[in-house]
């Protein structure tokens, strides 16, 4: 099936889809076959990570694209762990990345989590940089890093990550972290854009989406879409895989997006980077 999907640029000259699928907790029995069914729908863009345990099922499924698909259509991520900070472990953790995938490039490699009490952020993105730079991954990016994290990459390195891939939806909604992304170019992307399905719940989500006949995670995920933040959803079904993707048809109206504008509660369903690692 062809990709609808279209694509926002990045500050490399690359470019990703806006809407992504995400892997994280699927088991890695049933990574292969949900991977290409979001394949099938329309999806393009595959997010996991050395933590998932499934990047075998990530590769098995592009790799069976790619026996009729073009590889500029993919695009592919995955993440260094915790435990493989640092330039050297980074680059070994890279190389295993990349076996477990069976592939010879990468699209994105991001720093999973800052670590800052590790103090090694820098060195593992000065790995990133001499992966980019010998052709083995075309963008770097990191993965829930908050501002003073990001301004000690800037200031020790002066390169800047393409994207940071952070923890938002309508009840977390990081406004300070997206003004400083956007100053300096960096693409914000969501993973759990629907807050661990917390906010599917919540009345405001649901009288718009009776309004206007859509589900509340397409409702939820059209928002980002408007803001300008890329996606990542995870779903199990073909049925929530191909609808989590059918947001390009229709639009929230003003009023509907400052509804949910006003949802912003500073909740967090996930982690605090500052006490992970």
């Amino acid at each position: 099936m062809t990709s609808s999907v279209p694509r926002a640029a990045l500050a490399d000259g690359t470019s990703i889809d806006v809407v992504g699928y995400g892997v994280y907790k699927v088991p890695p029995e049933d990574t292969a076959r949900l991977c290409s069914t979001a394949l099938d729908v329309g999806y393009r863009l595959l997010d996991t990570a050395a933590l998932y345990g499934n990047e075998e099922g990530v590769g098995a499924a592009a790799r069976a694209y790619l026996e009729t698909g073009a590889r500029d259509d993919l695009f592919l991520t995955s993440k260094v762990w915790n435990d493989d900070h640092g330039f050297d472990a980074t680059l070994r953790a890279f190389d295993a990345t990349m076996q477990r995938l069976g592939l010879e490039e990468l699209d994105v490699y991001l720093i999973h989590w800052p670590c800052p009490s590790k103090g090694l952020y820098v060195e593992t993105w000065r790995a990133l940089e001499r992966l980019r730079a010998d052709g083995r991954v075309r963008s770097i990016g990191v993965s829930n890093f908050q501002q003073p994290h990001l301004e000690r990459l800037l200031d020790e390195t002066g390169v800047v990550p393409v994207l940071n891939q952070v923890e938002l939806h309508p009840y977390l909604q990081q406004r300070d972290l997206r003004a400083f992304h956007a100053q300096h170019g960096i693409a914000t992307q969501a993973w759990s854009p629907l807050g661990r399905g917390n906010v599917l719940r919540d009345a405001v989500v649901g009288r718009i989406a009776a309004d206007l006949g859509r589900t509340p995670a397409q409702v939820i995920l059209r928002w980002h879409l408007q803001q300008g933040i890329l996606t990542i959803p995870k779903a199990s079904s073909r049925e929530r895989i191909g609808s989590n993707l059918d947001i390009l048809g229709f639009a929230l109206d003003d009023g509907q997006v400052g509804a949910l504008d006003a949802l912003d509660r500073d909740q967090r369903f996930g982690s605090h980077p500052d006490r992970v690692g």
